[in-house]
């Protein structure tokens, strides 16, 4: 293999640690990563010597007891932070999750045992080049994720190493080894023992990932464990000429073809959860799903509460929900005062954002559908060219304000805000110019 370029401070570190007599190596990520030719974005390093000695190491530097407990201090180089943590053998896992305890050990290959995939349990130090115990560098080249030793014990250990199996074969592109992958499956009632918050930011990564989708699809029942939700949605039939796929394939599809930002990969996620609910066949034998937005809404939000997400993700992501069926050029009225109403409500970022779901939604159908496309660039044109002319939308961009209304003798109150909102409305509907005797004349005239 070709020498592994470190940043200067990471040599520095391990040289450092050599002079002073002890093993020190890069491991982990940094290392899969460098193999796989990308640029690792930080660097982990393991040594035999004790936290203590680490410290007495780089005395000259600041020193952060991060875990002294397992063994890890962060030293700060060049305001660049290493963790650099001693050789260590875990104890149990009660709680599926964190050892009870470790113990220290002299020996490299026994703490790259303890570790999750093999293509993670690998070292590497300038000097003494590769250490690969475990068969990672042949499952880098043959793109295959397993786990070290015994599958059911390394997921027995931790649970949420079934989640991270899932988003490295998502982002990596890998394949899972049929054994590790069959664990996964059995032990998937584990991550139950997982907190919300860490399954979050894990699902939140894992969505971000260009292969995220068929990962959805083919391990559906992990996902069940924590969205219930996506359950009904696998295999079930949509029975529409619009649509060529089951709703769990259709939302896999969606997931891949929006841009990936977490609020948008969430709502593409969730988008249609609520269709199961609301399915009807008509006469003809055709398939709708009335009210399916709101229906999905409402299950969108109970998901992302119990996963902990924050007020301003779950807000996004419901508003995105609720409109994606939005009819953004209805035949009763002009398509300008509906992007007026929509760029209201959302405001730009999101009404853009909804664009892309849109999108996305439609390519997801599996059935070719260019006229939707064709619409979806006349409203995105036309937005743009209302927000470049700065047109009214909001009570902001209005011409007069709550001072003028109260000068022309309007009582201060609830009636204030009142009459701005019609105004508003009045300028969106283009009853009247947004100029500020316009408008106030027409608030003299209004009935």
């Amino acid at each position: 293999m070709h020498p592994i370029a470190l940043p200067g401070p990471v040599a520095f570190a391990l040289s450092a640690l050599e002079a002073a007599g002890f093993e020190a190596f890069i491991v982990g990520g940094c290392v899969r990563d460098a193999l796989l030719g990308c640029t690792p974005q930080d660097f982990d390093i393991t040594t035999n010597a004790l936290p203590q000695q680490v410290e007495a190491v780089f005395s000259g530097a600041r020193v952060i007891e991060t875990g002294l407990k397992h063994g890890t201090v962060t030293v700060l180089l060049e305001n660049m932070p290493l963790e650099i943590t001693t050789y260590r053998v875990d104890g149990g896992y009660s709680d599926g999750r964190h050892p009870d305890q470790v113990a220290f050990t002299g020996s490299l290959r026994e703490d790259l045992a303890r570790r999750d995939f093999t293509v993670n349990a690998m070292a590497y130090n300038p000097r003494v080049g590769l250490a690969d115990c475990f068969g990672g560098q042949a499952d880098l080249q043959n793109r295959v994720l397993r786990c070290v030793g015994d599958p059911a014990t390394r997921f027995t250990e931790d649970a949420l190493r079934m989640l991270r199996l899932l988003r490295f074969a998502a982002r990596l592109g890998f394949s899972i080894e049929p054994a590790t992958a069959q664990a996964a499956l059995a032990l998937r009632e584990r991550l139950k023992q997982v907190s919300a918050e860490r399954i979050q930011k894990e699902l939140t990564a894992l969505l971000q990932a260009p292969g995220a989708g068929d990962i959805l699809i083919e391990y559906v029942d992990v996902f069940g464990v924590f969205l219930p939700e996506l359950l009904p949605c696998r295999g079930f039939c949509q029975q529409n000429p619009h649509h060529a796929y089951d709703v769990l394939t259709h939302l896999a599809r969606t997931v891949d073809a929006v841009l990936p930002k977490p609020v948008l990969r969430l709502a593409a996620l969730l988008h249609d959860i609520g269709k199961p609910d609301c399915f009807t066949v008509d006469a003809a034998g055709v398939g709708h799903f009335y009210g399916h937005a709101k229906r999905s809404a409402v299950l969108a939000e109970a998901a992302l509460s119990r996963l902990r997400y924050d007020n301003e993700t779950k807000t996004q992501v419901l508003r995105l929900i609720e409109q994606h069926d939005l009819h953004l050029d209805p035949p009763d009225q002009p398509m300008e005062r509906t992007i007026r109403r929509a760029l209201n409500r959302m405001g730009p970022e999101l009404f853009f954002d909804l664009l892309d779901l849109m999108r996305a939604d439609n390519a997801a159908r599996g059935v070719p559908h260019a006229e939707r496309l064709a619409k979806f660039d006349r409203v995105e044109a036309l937005a743009r060219q209302l927000l470049a002319e700065q047109a009214c939308f909001s009570l902001r961009d209005l011409a007069v304000d709550g001072n003028d209304l109260i000068a022309a003798g309007i009582p201060k109150g609830r009636e204030i805000g009142l009459r701005l909102n019609a105004l508003l409305d009045a300028v969106i509907d283009n009853r009247v110019e947004n100029e500020k005797s316009a408008l106030l004349r027409w608030l003299k005239d209004a009935p």
